[in-house]
């Protein structure tokens, strides 16, 4: 069995001409231009790629991106300041807090500084808990990236056994709770799956794995998923980047698991690129999302 590669690359690309288009009929209104705020601390080489890479999408959309560059010596203190500072900025509609930070900061109080409406990576707790109920605001960027792929190719997962190795709060546990909702407005066939979440604490992990319709590796550990764990003719995503000698390399090894899998996302190239686009997808929601919130006020 040879996998067919789930192009993440040619649908972010395709899913970034709708939203650009809609931003141009969104101007065309005469509404504000959409504007997404970027903090980067520190000089990590890879968060000034990443950061790099979203200023330029944000062009390609016809949105403003806001670049707030700060020392590794910031404190949490002067962190918590900027944020106050841009939540209160009408021109500003999304906040991204560009990760890791220093270790010095306490990131998790700087995240939940962040205004929920503002909130474009879904991070904040209010939008974790609306997410849980099935009534997101924002979709986190990552695991939405991942539905989309699979709707894109038509690969229906209702009913069917979803493994996710991983339970961070940035891939595992949101697509844990998308993929069990009853219906998150792609169509009850690509939601109501049984989910289980594996963690560096599960026993007999490789059992676990091949007993999965739809396996996601979400860990950050080269190949650590192996042709062993994979059911034959599963859909295998491959949610980890990790360099290896200089190159770019999946949680699962790669080439074996394509032998025995139906559909397979390749790094790089798969979920990579569907991350930015959804964050597109959430600094126009929030842009119309606050408008809306203005205009409401304005008639009352």
């Amino acid at each position: 069995m040879t996998a067919t590669v789930l192009d993440g690359k040619s649908t972010a690309s395709d899913l970034r001409e709708t939203i650009a288009e809609e931003v141009h009929q969104w101007l065309e209104q005469g509404h504000a231009r959409p504007t997404l705020a970027a903090v980067l601390v520190g000089d990590d080489p890879a968060s000034q790629v990443y950061v790099r890479n979203k200023e330029r999408a944000c062009e390609k959309a016809g949105m403003h991106s806001r670049l707030i560059r700060k020392p590794a010596d910031t404190t949490t203190a002067q962190l918590l300041e900027l944020l106050q500072e841009l939540n209160g900025d009408p021109a500003v509609h999304g906040i991204l807090v560009q990760l890791p930070l220093p270790a010095s900061i306490n990131t998790q109080q700087v995240l939940d500084a962040v205004s929920p409406l503002k909130d474009v990576d879904a991070f904040a707790p209010e939008n974790v808990g609306l997410l849980v109920q099935g009534r997101p605001r924002y979709l986190p960027c990552t695991p939405h990236g991942v539905i989309q792929l699979l709707v894109k190719y038509g690969l229906e997962f209702a009913g069917k056994h979803v493994v996710i190795v991983g339970r961070s709060d940035i891939v595992g546990k949101p697509l844990a709770n998308m993929m069990v909702q009853r219906d998150l407005g792609f169509g009850p066939q690509f939601a109501n799956a049984t989910v289980t979440l594996c963690h560096s604490q599960s026993e007999n992990l490789a059992a676990i794995t091949r007993t999965a319709d739809v396996l996601v590796a979400a860990v950050g550990r080269p190949c650590l998923i192996t042709a062993d764990m994979v059911k034959l003719g599963s859909i295998v995503i491959d949610v980890g980047i990790n360099r290896v000698n200089d190159k770019l390399v999946g949680d699962v090894d790669y080439t074996p698991v394509s032998e025995l899998a139906a559909a397979i996302t390749p790094v790089p190239g798969g979920i990579g690129p569907l991350t930015i686009a959804m964050l597109l997808r959430n600094t126009l929601t929030a842009c119309q999302l606050q408008a809306q919130g203005q205009q409401a006020k304005q008639q009352g």
